[in-house]
């Protein structure tokens, strides 16, 4: 019998959630009922069979010491979760929908037939594990039981009656419920200030504070970027991290998609500080103690009066900056065919201890986001 749950599915297409549905070995069903009732293409966004044990592999970014467990399942669905904000993003509640599975085949399989589903919303994460008993179905009767477990999962998600699912005495399920908030949703929300990238493009709430920041929008991330933050960090003998604020004083926040596109720039290469300070003075209050590596062109526009509504709102800011112990080292660059130094910057002379000169000889590089956006169309 493969009658659909069809009242538990179409209050889960009354709902604004959107879901992407991650799963292996068993859940066809459910994804098959999802598009039988009217009103799917506002719940589904994406949905991926991965089978093989190199697409599930793919998708967690490692492979797992257990394909069929609450561990790998928590991972996928964290993993559709990201896709789905990446699909909307953000801008309607999304679920991340994960079931990994081994069920009846046409061999005798020697360890128990059982399913691992897992619903994340950003905030918590449900986990169901069901242990069927052998023997008790075929493959389609166990191909269905997981699949009302896929659907009961969804439906508690999204605050909906979910189906019975008549086990059998011998069979348990265990629902586990665990607050798990991603980092960059809580960022994008404004509910904390900054969120650290791992290299391996992790978020965390809490890492270990930068001793000099490269902030910058990174539209791309190109070898200026990293030829400065080479040459800073030999200077100051001391590591240079580069920081994506989501937030900028004279363009549009960034939303989720973008914000990942940014991201997988890093992966792999360096690690990133986000955070919600457009101003130096911000960052100075983030992040006390820190070098902020900048351009000349950058250097300018910070010392320019107009931009804080006088000269002593300005002297303000700078104020704040210091009492944090914050300071500022400034490169050259290119301005109207000849190389612009801090030395050719009139700074107030109570501006003078805040800034120092990263020398020619240790960076220059002529090229600038604008410059490669324009070259390839971007």
């Amino acid at each position: 019998m493969t009658i659909a749950p069809t009242e538990t599915i179409a209050a889960i297409h009354n709902t604004p959630h959107q879901l992407v549905f991650e799963f292996a070995g068993a859940g066809s069903l459910a994804l098959y009922w999802l598009h039988s009732v009217p009103g799917s293409s506002r719940t589904v966004l994406e949905a991926t069979d991965r089978y093989a044990a190199a697409s599930l592999a793919d998708l967690i970014g490692h492979t797992p010491k257990t394909f069929v467990s609450t561990e790998t399942a928590r991972a996928m669905a964290e993993a559709a979760y990201s896709r789905a904000m990446r699909l909307t993003d953000g801008a309607t509640p999304c679920l991340g929908v994960a079931c990994t599975a081994t069920i009846a085949t046409d061999r005798a399989k020697r360890g128990s037939h059982r399913c691992s589903v897992a619903v994340y919303d950003g905030t918590m994460v449900r986990t169901f594990d069901l242990i069927l008993a052998k023997g008790a179905r075929d493959r389609a009767g166990e191909e269905r039981l997981i699949s009302l477990v896929i659907v009961r999962a969804i439906a508690s998600a999204c605050g909906v009656a979910a189906p019975d699912l008549a086990l059998q005495p011998s069979e348990t399920l265990e629902v586990q419920e665990s607050l798990h908030a991603d980092p960059l949703t809580l960022l994008l929300r404004g509910d904390v200030a900054c969120v650290f990238v791992g290299i391996d493009g992790r978020a965390y709430l809490e890492g270990t504070p930068p001793v000099a920041l490269l902030s910058g929008s990174f539209n791309p991330l190109h070898a200026g970027h990293e030829q400065l933050a080479q040459a800073a960090a030999t200077l100051l003998g001391a590591p240079v991290t580069f920081e994506l604020p989501v937030l900028n004083a004279d363009k549009p926040p960034l939303g989720y998609a973008e914000l990942k596109r940014r991201l997988d720039q890093f992966r792999g290469r360096y690690p990133v500080v986000l955070s919600r300070a457009p101003l130096f003075v911000q960052k100075a209050s983030l992040f006390p103690g820190c070098t902020f590596v900048i351009g000349y062109d950058t250097a300018i526009r910070i010392i320019d009066p107009r931009y804080y509504d006088g000269a002593l709102e300005r002297d303000a800011a700078f104020a704040a900056i210091a009492a944090q112990g914050c300071s500022f080292l400034v490169a050259g660059r290119v301005k109207d065919g000849v190389f612009r130094t801090l030395a050719d910057i009139r700074l107030p002379s109570s501006l003078h201890p805040l800034f120092r000169e990263l020398p020619e000889r240790l960076f220059r590089v002529d090229l600038s986001s604008t410059a490669i956006r324009n070259a390839y169309g971007l």
